[in-house]
């Protein structure tokens, strides 16, 4: 069985982060959203996949190549305009042939690995299954109502949701699909929608079932779904002893809790970290505080400063900050950093939807 991850939205609820890189691209516990995916499927035995991006420029591209070195084969379908999922997803036909597949969003992560799902739904009697999580308010979202067992409506982001039952962004097909989304027109937003695609196999009888999430599910499309699933990500290491002195990473007087990890040519100088947290390679840490559920980057400084609950990515420097730095994204290059040169003044520069607390 093929799979497709679709990963062609531009991202505009996250923006400024993505204002310079996809959100497949956003860092989760320093792993890639879109990672997440591919290590589902492959731990499924689906190592076959398609990719749909805005563009073949995107450094979607770049970044993931042909996959091999995830340990995957990876081929690229272009959805040059935005024209929905169910869209999307008719572009990938000629990629996925006669054969059932799967369709991921690329922005998801989820807790339940569904590998028996994915396994055995080539074998079974259905025509589609739907992954579904439990939500209070689902409207948002696609929704489904189900009955005796099948799901036997669905509703795209409805004012009154019929069940609290979200679509949670994984679905398995077989090839009746692509007649299903060539019955439907776009909708008021000119899109067309997957959950419209689904209706039509519900009224001409097709088998179409539920699969209910086990645990938590985050649709990581805002900064804060992404900090609450680097928590969660981070809340799932295994237990590491404390670091000592003899792991030559420490530098004088520090206190490293347990499920802290440390890459490769990264110092802690006089500081204090309480785990779970993980920071990259050849980054600094001096005289600060790093408190539990932060994900660090690769060549960031932070001296002086502490940091709570946050993701700070690659090559960013934080210095001298007053207070501490809580529930927080930065994205690659970002600096963050306080002088004691008078006058007293703040000074920015943002980039647009921008948010700043002080």
């Amino acid at each position: 069985m093929k799979a497709v991850i679709l990963a062609a939205g531009q991202g505009t609820r996250l923006r400024p982060i993505t204002l310079t890189m996809p959100k497949p691209l956003v860092p989760v516990a320093n792993k890639w959203l879109i990672a997440y995916a591919i290590d589902m499927l492959k731990g499924a035995g689906l190592t076959d996949i398609g990719i749909v991006v805005h563009s073949l420029d995107s450094s979607i591209c770049t970044v993931l190549g042909d996959g091999k070195a995830l340990g995957v084969s990876i081929s690229y379908i272009v959805q040059e305009e935005q024209l929905g999922l169910a869209h999307a997803i008719n572009l990938c036909r000629s990629f996925v042939g006669e054969g059932a597949f799967c369709v991921f969003l690329g922005d998801n992560i989820f807790y339940d690995k569904m590998r028996d799902l994915l396994m055995n739904f080539p074998e079974s009697e259905d025509d589609a299954c739907i992954a579904l999580g439990e939500i209070p308010d689902p409207s948002r979202f696609g929704v489904a109502i189900i009955e005796d067992g099948r799901i036997k409506g669905v509703v795209e982001k409805p004012k009154v949701p019929p069940s609290n039952l979200a679509i949670a962004g994984v679905y398995l097909f077989r090839n009746s699909i692509f007649d299903a989304i060539g019955k439907i027109k776009p909708s008021k937003r000119g899109e067309l929608e997957i959950t419209d695609a689904i209706q039509v196999m519900i009224d001409e009888d097709k088998r179409v079932t539920p699969h209910k999430l086990a645990g938590w599910w985050i649709d990581a499309g805002k900064p804060d779904p992404i900090i609450t699933a680097n928590q969660l990500v981070l809340e799932q290491l295994p237990y590491t002893p404390p670091i000592t002195e003899k792991s030559g990473k420490l530098f004088g007087t520090c206190d490293v809790s347990h499920r802290v990890i440390l890459g490769e040519n990264t110092e802690v100088h006089d500081s204090v970290i309480r785990g779970p947290v993980i920071i990259g390679d050849n980054t600094v840490i001096r005289n600060s505080y790093i408190g539990p559920y932060t994900s660090i980057g690769n060549n960031v400084v932070v001296e002086s400063s502490e940091i709570d609950a946050s993701i700070v990515m690659n090559n960013c420097v934080i210095r001298n900050i007053p207070g501490r730095i809580d529930r927080s994204l930065l994205a690659d290059n970002a600096q963050v950093v306080s002088t004691e040169r008078l006058p007293s003044t703040y000074r920015f520069v943002l980039a647009e939807n921008t948010y700043v607390e002080v």
